[in-house]
């Protein structure tokens, strides 16, 4: 009866553990996506991605770790889509971002998918929403 009981409470306490580990504070190895420019954040592979966008610009900072990525022979393909309506757009470096000016439609619930290519890396997928 002891060693049942032991075991119950054993179990119970494991249980609440993992539950207490999964509910609580984030792994250390995780880090906050936290807009440092206005924009709109998206992270792939431990990079920040932020899209700043206005009707007559669009910027997208690139940072690593908190750090500025290198841009240097860097470039982004941004499709937008809006409803019906598609637009795209070629960034290059510029400012310490990866920027783009002209004439966009990016009003709230705009979707957004950016093809970025950082110099001497694979090119990755990055989706946002404009708010």
């Amino acid at each position: 009866m002891k060693l049942s009981a032991l075991l119950l409470v054993g179990t119970a306490l494991f249980a609440g553990a993992g539950l207490a580990s999964a509910a609580g504070e984030p792994k250390d190895h995780a880090h906050e996506a936290k807009a440092q420019h206005g924009g709109v954040v998206s992270v792939v592979k431990d990079v920040n991605y932020e899209l700043v966008a206005s009707a007559s610009e669009l910027r997208l900072y690139v940072s690593d770790h908190g750090k500025p990525a290198e841009l240097t022979g860097a470039k982004a393909r941004l499709t937008m889509l809006s409803g019906s309506k598609k637009e795209e757009a070629t960034l290059a470096p510029a400012g310490g971002a990866l920027q783009a000016k002209g004439s966009y439609a990016v009003a709230a619930g705009t979707k957004v998918v950016a093809q970025v290519a950082l110099q001497g890396k694979p090119a990755q997928s990055v989706r946002f929403t404009l708010k």
